[in-house]
């Protein structure tokens, strides 16, 4: 089940954030995420403020995982050539969604990515955006076979932390 976060959330994302950047530390880095920076506690909380943190809880009530959705659409976006326009409260943008590492190929990324589509649907969204480290080859898997177009890519200074190339893909809604 998906639903808007809580605060008694907060702690579990944040959990949920160490999860992947410990186990990307011993492995392979495909968010290119760094820990400490991005994404953190204060970023969860910010989102739960706005009323945008969103969680999935299984049937025993544990988190595997939590996405940020919203209309905010980083500067960078400007120079890619969206095929399907639109601007504001026209685009539901996908954030930082995250799968606990325990949880990764159960179709949780699949039941975010669902999730966020119809979100986009009720709020009369155009298009939902997303954008993902061009290393990330997993998610932009993913996104791909979900029906997301490549749009582009362009060098991000990602939440004004990390410098890096992102690939960027789009959906009609």
């Amino acid at each position: 089940m998906i639903r808007l976060a809580n605060i008694q959330d907060i702690t579990e994302v944040e959990r949920i954030f160490h999860e992947i950047l410990d186990k990307e530390a011993a492995t392979i880095s495909y968010t290119n995420w760094v820990k400490g920076k991005y994404p953190t506690k204060a970023d969860a909380q910010k989102a739960l403020d706005a009323g945008t943190l969103y969680v999935g809880e299984d049937e025993a009530g544990r988190l595997y995982g939590s996405v940020i959705l919203n209309h905010i659409q980083p500067a960078e976006y400007a120079k890619i050539p969206w095929s399907i326009e639109g601007e504001g409260e026209e685009v539901l943008v996908i954030h930082t969604l995250c799968i606990r590492p325990d949880c990764a190929r159960k179709g949780y990324g699949k039941e975010f990515v669902a999730f966020s589509e119809e979100l986009a649907r009720e709020k009369g969204c155009k298009a939902i955006r997303i954008d993902t480290y061009e290393g990330n080859t997993p998610a932009a898997k993913l996104y791909q076979s979900l029906g997301y177009r490549l749009a582009g890519s362009t060098l991000f200074h990602f939440q004004n932390v990390i410098w890096e190339t992102l690939i960027c893909l789009e959906k009609k809604i």
